[in-house]
């Protein structure tokens, strides 16, 4: 297995562990308030920021320890370049990714006018994870199949 599908499966790991974990850590912190308190979106707008610092910082630290761990175990350094496979793949991923978020985007705006704003909240972070779990899905099935 080469460091690029190692790299896609430890990210998404990673990610499933990173959004489940937090997403366990701020529910107990949900106000029990109204649909349109002023408690509800400082919540969710809390809730963004926060999962957008953590994930950053996460993936970081993440991929620091995968390439001290991949170094140690193999005795390769991690590849220095990219070939226009990695480039071609890694446009591929980004396309997918941001399709899906987008898709998520749009459907969180038009369900804004017939349900409550925490609906779209929800899907935009819903959107946010499964556009990051499909572009490194991607990656992975590039990387097993070829382009």
């Amino acid at each position: 297995m080469t460091y690029q599908e190692k790299k896609s499966i430890v990210s998404v790991i990673s990610v499933i562990l990173i959004f489940a974990g937090f997403g366990l850590y701020m529910y107990p912190q949900h106000p029990k308030g109204g649909l349109y308190s002023e408690e509800i979106f400082h919540y969710w707008g809390t809730y963004v920021l926060t999962l957008t610092v953590v994930s950053i910082i996460a993936h970081i630290i993440i991929s620091i320890i995968f390439n001290i761990f991949y170094r140690i175990t193999t005795k390769e350094k991690e590849p220095s370049f990219q070939d226009e496979l990695d480039k071609i793949i890694q446009l591929k991923a980004y396309r997918n990714s941001f399709f899906v978020f987008i898709l998520g985007f749009l459907l969180a705006m038009s369900l804004l006018v017939y349900q409550p704003s925490q609906i779209m909240f929800i899907i935009l972070i819903f959107s946010g994870f499964m556009a990051d779990v499909t572009g490194s899905i991607t990656k992975l099935y590039h990387y097993w199949k070829g382009v």
